[in-house]
């Protein structure tokens, strides 16, 4: 794969046929944040455990743009896939902390209400990670009503 200018051609019908380390790749080697954003968005509809380090790395960054906010938001629910379906302990924390931080600590509350979602799917699967615990916290702390009734309804309040 040399670059994703194709994008526009791909559809869910032949996304799983993508090559999730080119796509990686290919995001560290791109310097237009469409095309990055593209690629966060593929990513994130395979869920594949490969791309967790860098959807992470996505939720984590800093945003310099509205573009990069809705990125960040996408990788967020990207991480609920991936969370849920790895075997890997290690990778299922990693996931679940970057998305509790999203949700305790980031400014943009779309990405607080994402992770919401993310924490509360995963919840129903995976019960050994405290994340009701960070559910009740978030609820406790959330000054946006959006997300406040989104925890509440996660939590069943």
């Amino acid at each position: 794969m040399t670059s994703l200018s194709f994008q526009k051609e791909i559809s869910s019908d032949n996304i799983a046929s993508l090559d999730v380390e080119s796509l990686i790749a290919n995001y560290h080697s791109s310097t237009n944040q469409n095309e990055q954003a593209s690629i966060i968005k593929i990513l994130a509809e395979l869920g594949d455990e490969k791309a967790l380090d860098l959807l992470v790395d996505v939720v984590g960054v800093e945003v310099a743009n509205h573009c990069q906010g809705n990125v960040r938001r996408v990788a967020a629910r990207g991480l609920e896939k991936m969370v849920i379906s790895t075997p890997d302990a290690e990778k299922k924390q990693k996931g679940i902390d970057k998305l509790s931080w999203a949700l305790l600590n980031a400014e943009d509350w779309g990405l607080r209400y994402a992770a919401a979602i993310s924490l509360g799917a995963i919840a129903t699967i995976e019960i050994n990670y405290g994340i009701n615990t960070i559910l009740d916290q978030a609820m406790n702390q959330e000054s946006d009503k959006i997300v406040n009734e989104r925890i509440r309804m996660i939590l069943n309040m």
